[in-house]
């Protein structure tokens, strides 16, 4: 008896701590959505929900949850990194995303952009060239809820062609110039953004809008990315 109260006891303070642990993450969710966001230039409320409704910790090694609602990016491996949630959020923002858009995005990292437009589209393609980035993001967003999202291994230089056109794309990685397949798979109308300047470097945040017979770029900020990395295995449809 003495030891069913015990265990009784032990799962009822894990609830407890894991219950305080969550409302923990969601006041500290908040208070990255107020003062980092809003406090700032992103007044998009689509964009500021999804940022609201995402859990970011869940997309950050063990060791960073701590850290998961600061203001930087954090390293999640195979020398990749999770943005900045400013940088998340203004990217979002510069897309102006609609429900019924379907979008690509380039460099899926943990999953965390594309869980926060799979809350604001209607369908999410998202490519990784890290063979083991795509995998474990894709488990991660799963089991997450998130079934508007489709992971795809492979180089996305040359995009998703058997999904194009998509309305808005995203590129969160820097690119030493825009790859032209995807100003190809781009709708008219639609916007692509993506950081260029050379390697090592401050590179320009560029937003692309395609028009129906020139292409519009305007340099949004100075920023650091990890580089736009090629490699042979091509994307599957």
């Amino acid at each position: 008896m003495k030891r069913i109260i015990l265990l009784f006891v032990s799962i009822l303070l894990l609830c407890i701590n894991t219950a305080t642990g969550q409302k923990d993450y969601i006041f500290h969710r908040e208070q990255m959505v107020k003062w980092q966001l809003q406090g700032r230039d992103i007044t998009d409320l689509t964009t500021l929900t999804a940022m609201l409704n995402v859990p970011r910790h869940e997309f950050v090694p063990e060791s960073m949850k701590v850290r998961a609602y600061t203001d930087g990016p954090l390293p999640i491996g195979n020398g990749q990194t999770i943005s900045q949630p400013y940088i998340v959020a203004f990217m979002t923002q510069a897309l102006q995303l609609k429900a019924d858009h379907r979008v690509l995005e380039i460099g899926t990292g943990s999953g965390y952009q594309a869980a926060v437009l799979a809350k604001i589209v209607d369908s999410v393609y998202t490519i990784e060239i890290v063979a083991e980035l795509a995998k474990t993001a894709k488990k991660r967003l799963k089991d997450l809820g998130y079934t508007n999202v489709v992971v795809k291994w492979g180089d996305g230089y040359h995009g998703l062609p058997s999904k194009a056109p998509f309305d808005a794309i995203m590129v969160t990685a820097g690119a030493d110039s825009i790859p032209q397949p995807l100003i190809d798979q781009l709708k008219v109308g639609g916007r692509m953004i993506i950081p260029v300047g050379p390697h090592n470097g401050i590179r320009q945040l560029v937003l692309v809008t395609k028009k129906k017979n020139k292409i519009i770029r305007k340099n949004l900020m100075p920023v650091r990315f990890v580089p736009f990395t090629r490699a042979k295995k091509p994307v599957e449809g």
